[in-house]
């Protein structure tokens, strides 16, 4: 997890809204650094559907999380995040957009996290620019548990998630190993859309 350099108390004032975009990208994150397991498949097998775009992306959600279990789940995980067959995935910012590791990318967000005053857990391996940090970053900035000025999650937003993470998600969507991470995938790039939909017409 994330951690807050700042010991200030801060008691964020959230719009609904925004309670509900914390939401959908702390599940992203959540999907995205783990594989779920029994009690977050339970949890997901009752997602609510409706005839809008996140709606039916969540009906996709449920209706592969009914379809699989624990273990089918991390095995998915392992072939897509951590093997070493061809079709796997590196969810970074710096292969996507500088094609490499910890390339130029990884050390912009690394200025843009002491900005905010936040550090990346000493148990957590993965380099910042991973998209589940990435989505977790956001979550925090919709809810106001990272305190930003206004404007600074937008910004955010159109640096270093914009770029690139839809293609992520697309990729993931349509990857050869992807079943219950298909509904991930499809989850992330119908979100990631509206959130970039958004943010443009806030200028």
């Amino acid at each position: 997890m994330l951690e807050s350099v700042s010991h200030e108390s801060f008691t964020p004032n959230v719009e609904e809204i925004d309670r509900a975009r914390a939401q959908e990208y702390a599940l992203l994150a959540t999907l995205l650094s783990r594989s779920p397991d029994s009690v977050l498949l339970s949890r997901l097998a009752d997602l609510r559907d409706d005839a809008g775009p996140i709606g039916v992306a969540h009906g996709a959600v449920r209706e592969a999380a009914l379809r699989t279990n624990e273990e089918r789940a991390a095995r998915e995980y392992f072939a897509l995040f951590a093997g070493l067959r061809e079709g796997s995935l590196l969810p970074y910012s710096s292969h996507y957009l500088a094609e490499t590791l910890y390339g130029r990318p990884l050390a912009r967000l690394r200025e843009a996290f002491q900005g905010f005053g936040i550090e990346i857990a000493p148990e957590r391996s993965e380099p910042e620019d991973h998209a589940a940090i990435l989505c977790e970053v956001m979550a925090g900035l919709a809810d106001g548990s990272i305190p930003a000025p206004a404007g600074a999650e937008r910004e955010f937003f159109q640096e270093h998630l914009r770029p690139w993470i839809r293609r992520f998600f697309f990729d993931l969507e349509h990857a050869e190993a992807a079943d219950f991470y298909a509904a991930v995938g499809l989850l992330g790039r119908t979100f990631l859309a509206l959130e970039a939909e958004a943010f443009s017409c806030s200028v």
